[in-house]
């Protein structure tokens, strides 16, 4: 059973910066694809970036340039490095894993953008 814990949420100033890390285990980290998607209250969970096996990397328009998706496979853990973080990118940030065809989900952490 996959299993996937994010950390590195928080408090930050506007212009700031985070770095969420998501843990995975149950599988095999190397032959999964990671995401992180973000989600405000009252919207739907929308996708901030992926990463696939080989390390290929997608972006959404309104992160480009300022966030960066990667991982380690030794560790089996994916990272999301957020720079000049802005107060619309407020959310609660969760990973997702995508193995054997299925799609699984952290609980969550929250990043609160200050002004």
């Amino acid at each position: 059973q996959v299993q996937l814990e994010e950390s590195g949420g928080g408090l930050v100033q506007a212009g700031g910066s985070l770095r969420l890390s998501c843990a995975f285990s149950g599988s095999i980290f190397r032959a999964t694809a990671m995401a992180w998607y973000r989600q405000v209250l009252g919207k739907q969970r929308a996708l901030v970036a992926r990463i696939g096996t080989t390390g290929s990397t997608n972006y959404a328009d309104f992160v480009k340039g300022r966030f960066t998706i990667s991982r380690d496979n030794a560790k089996n853990t994916a990272y999301l490095q957020m720079n000049s973080l802005k107060p619309e990118d407020t959310a609660a940030y969760y990973c997702q894993a995508n193995w054997a065809g299925a799609y699984y989900w952290g609980k969550g952490t929250v990043v609160t953008v200050s002004s």
